[in-house]
């Protein structure tokens, strides 16, 4: 009799042990990754690194990301769920170490290059866990707060970075994030129950992850050098021939292998193409902009913030976000998807346009309404176009797109912060050369990269036609879309071993 009650309040302390495993640990990948801008002027004080060296800790964490987040999915799928999250936090623990004890720059970059792998494991695994643990209305309760755990993580990111490096050093931060996620392990040890898929194919395809890659490393190195060495030299058209072939090849091994990294014939649907491209835009725009942001406000001949200072500049920008989140779902129900994606995009290009006319003068007052207004703009513009791509399919292609969609949001962010860094350095060096002050070229270059960035914003309105007239068979649950604010999840609740879809950093 007396063991019924400890019967079943076994499900609900399980649940619970599931849910503070993946938000706690979702929160801290998520406020790593975003603190890390707010980190780079003081790591490059410290290791005599040159900011756009440091800018490779940036693109380089969102290559790996791109490459892997498919696979470490279907290596839970197969392996065990836990047992690679486990390990996604255990390399995350590494990575956290190797950065703190660096010295050069060479180290920053390497370590978050692993730290890369480590945080898409971590989210695709954690969300994997969220669906096969948890079911029914509980299931999507939990989904939606591991999404406000994720999205606080990135909003506190650059304000904790910010106090961290006054207080501590900039090391302080990888120290801390190692201590929590290694404390993530022994709970997720005793709350955490295995799960895997065992009707999913055994084999991997390491041929598909390698080929990722193999084409968005030698792209970004190219937009990234391109200026330097002459966009038709030699060095440029290799890097842009190598990624144009591991392209070809690509597609090649993914028509041949038995369980392909991206299902080649989910290209077809216009819809997850659209939506897809869109959260690309998304991912790389916000990612752009508070890079550039960063280094503007740091900079002591622009605003010179201290890194705190910088931290709380971002919170208008987090604060557009949390206003916009439960505006979307009534927002999508009364007008579509398509014209709300279209609508904030249009608004995000506003939000640019406004930030082309940067000037010297400038005050951080005359950027906190566009800061504001670029986010409510990105939040619309995320929240469906996430939602969009994993209600498109049929039930069994759910975990698909969602890799093909997060895919798509690691390489925006890794591709267009390159882009953007790269117009904004060459800009600013440009006008230096000229005889320009450094204030004048500063402004010149962040007037620059937002204009580059309007642009493709203004591209996000004509992708959101490619997403027509949506209406996902029967409403879509209130938890998708917030947990859509970073990630993509599936629309539909997955239960027991059904393949989970994965998800990704914003």
């Amino acid at each position: 009799m007396g063991t019924e009650p400890d019967s079943a309040a076994a499900p609900a302390r399980a649940a619970t042990g599931v849910l503070a495993a993946t938000c706690v640990s979702a929160f801290v990948v998520n406020a790593n990754t975003s603190a890390v801008s707010i980190l780079l002027p003081a790591i490059s004080e410290d290791t005599g690194a040159s900011l756009a060296t440091l800018q490779w800790a940036v693109t380089g964490y969102s290559l790996v990301g791109a490459a892997v987040i498919v696979t470490s999915g279907v290596l839970g799928d197969i392996f065990g769920r836990r047992r690679i999250f486990l390990g996604g936090l255990l390399l995350f623990v590494v990575s956290c170490v190797l950065i703190a004890l660096a010295n050069g720059a060479g180290l920053v970059i390497a370590g978050r290059a692993v730290q890369g792998a480590a945080g898409s494991t971590i989210l695709a695994c954690g969300l994997s866990l969220l669906s096969a643990g948890i079911s029914g209305e509980t299931q999507m309760r939990s989904v939606s707060l591991w999404g406000a755990a994720s999205a606080a993580g990135a909003a506190a990111g650059p304000l904790l970075g910010g106090v961290l490096v006054d207080v501590t050093g900039w090391q302080g931060l990888f120290w801390i994030d190692a201590g929590i996620a290694a404390a993530c392990v022994p709970l997720t040890l005793r709350a955490v129950h295995e799960s895997r898929d065992p009707s999913r194919p055994r084999s991997i395809d390491i041929a598909g992850t390698i080929l990722v890659a193999a084409v968005l490393a030698p792209l970004v190195f190219a937009v990234t050098k391109g200026a330097d060495w002459g966009w038709l030299s030699a060095p440029t058209l290799v890097c842009l021939a190598v990624s144009v072939a591991s392209l070809v090849g690509f597609v090649l091994v993914e028509n041949r292998v038995r369980a392909p990294l991206i299902d080649l014939a989910l290209l077809r649907n216009r819809y997850l193409v659209g939506s897809s491209a869109a959260i690309l835009v998304v991912a790389g725009c916000i990612n752009a902009i508070m890079y550039v942001c960063s280094l503007y406000f740091q900079n002591p001949d622009a605003l010179g913030m201290t890194p705190l200072e910088a931290g709380f500049a971002t919170l208008p920008a987090a604060a557009g976000i949390v206003v916009t989140a439960p505006l979307i779902t009534p927002l999508v129900d009364r007008l579509s998807a398509r014209k709300v994606i279209a609508g904030g995009f249009g608004i995000a290009t506003a939000a640019f346009a406004a930030l082309a006319f940067v000037h010297a003068s400038w005050q951080y007052a005359a950027f906190v309404v566009p800061l504001i207004v670029l986010a409510v703009g990105i939040g619309l513009a995320n929240g469906p176009s996430s939602s969009v791509a994993t209600a498109c399919v049929t039930e069994d292609q759910v975990g698909a797109a969602s890799g093909i969609s997060n895919m798509g949001r690691y390489v925006g962010a890794a591709v267009l912060t390159a882009v953007t860094a790269a117009l904004f350095n060459s800009v600013r060096l440009h006008q230096n050369a000229a005889g320009a002050a450094t204030a004048d070229a500063l402004a010149s270059g962040f007037s620059r990269a937002a204009v580059g960035l309007a642009l493709f914003c203004a591209f996000g309105i004509a992708l959101a036609l490619l997403v027509g007239r949506i209406r996902p068979p029967g409403p879509l649950p209130a938890a998708h879309y917030a947990a859509a604010g970073s990630h993509t999840v599936p629309a539909r609740a997955v239960t027991g071993s059904a393949e989970p879809a994965n998800g990704a950093e914003s």
